[in-house]
């Protein structure tokens, strides 16, 4: 038996393991085909919006070229967020491929943006 004040990290672990997609694989079996194609069409969207909405960066980049120049704080808190994204889809049970294809251009478009700024 483990002393009691090693006892809540063994149970944070556990409870970590139980949210990993692992787990999570094992019991997605009992819920229905249509809702699976759902899932998996809404993951499909979500995928496509969010390589968009990086994508968006482009004329930003653009901008800082032709000389106006914009502020880096919100390309560079993006590029931030979406190494995590990268980070958490690769340390998975199972490497979530959509949350990490997904977020690489964030990475790249966000860091080009924010060194654009300063290179213009």
């Amino acid at each position: 038996r483990l002393p009691l004040k090693d006892s809540g990290l063994v149970r944070i672990k556990l409870v970590i393991c139980q949210f990993d997609n692992f787990n999570y694989a094992k019991r997605i079996r009992h819920v229905s085909g249509l809702h699976k194609r759902e899932v998996h069409l809404w993951g499909e969207l979500a995928v496509v919006l969010c390589i968009l909405m990086y994508v968006a960066y482009i004329p930003e980049i653009v901008a800082n070229f032709m000389g106006h120049p914009v502020s880096p704080l919100q390309p560079f808190t993006a590029a931030i967020c979406a190494f995590a994204w990268v980070e958490y889809g690769w340390h998975r049970a199972h490497k979530d491929w959509p949350i990490i294809i997904s977020n690489i251009p964030g990475v790249v478009l966000g860091i080009i943006t924010v060194v654009t700024v300063y290179i213009h």
